[in-house]
């Protein structure tokens, strides 16, 4: 059966609490992520979404100037728009389980946590689904007229 162990990222790069989201957005950008977990002394204690960041810069509640975003984004910090104590998956979970909970709560991400220690082991996304279905499936030669 595939699991979760055969899909995720494993080790995904994390930020804290009080990382600016300048650098949040930095390493998004640098590992084409969409979602990062949020670690405080060894604990997953929330997670980041580049949506999350899309929100808090275009939020209607915070009118601004756009020549403040760069204030914005060196001042507000992770913990001011992250999900906290995510949703999580264990690395033995069959796989079909996680595409169930991503599709039903509408999630890219789940983060993958080792269930007797509560260790942060990888990171699952729809791109990981993605990926695995692409790249397990015969290919059609057949040419289609037009």
């Amino acid at each position: 059966m595939l699991t979760v162990n055969d899909l995720m990222t494993a080790v995904p790069n994390t930020v804290t609490p009080t990382t600016p989201l300048r650098q949040v957005i930095g390493v998004m950008k640098t590992g084409g992520y969409r979602q990062i977990p949020v670690m405080e002394n060894g604990k997953l204690v929330g997670i980041i979404t580049d949506r999350d960041i899309r929100l808090v810069m275009n939020s209607p509640v915070v009118l601004h100037d756009r020549s403040q975003d760069t204030e914005l984004l060196n001042k507000v910090t992770v913990e001011s728009c992250m999900t906290p104590n995510p949703i999580t998956v264990s690395p033995d979970m069959p796989a079909y389980r996680v595409a169930e909970m991503l599709s039903i709560y509408k999630f890219g991400a789940l983060p993958v946590v080792e269930e007797d220690t509560k260790t942060l082991v990888g990171i699952i996304t729809v791109s990981d689904f993605l990926a695995f279905f692409s790249s397990n499936q015969t290919r059609d030669v057949d040419v289609i007229d037009r």
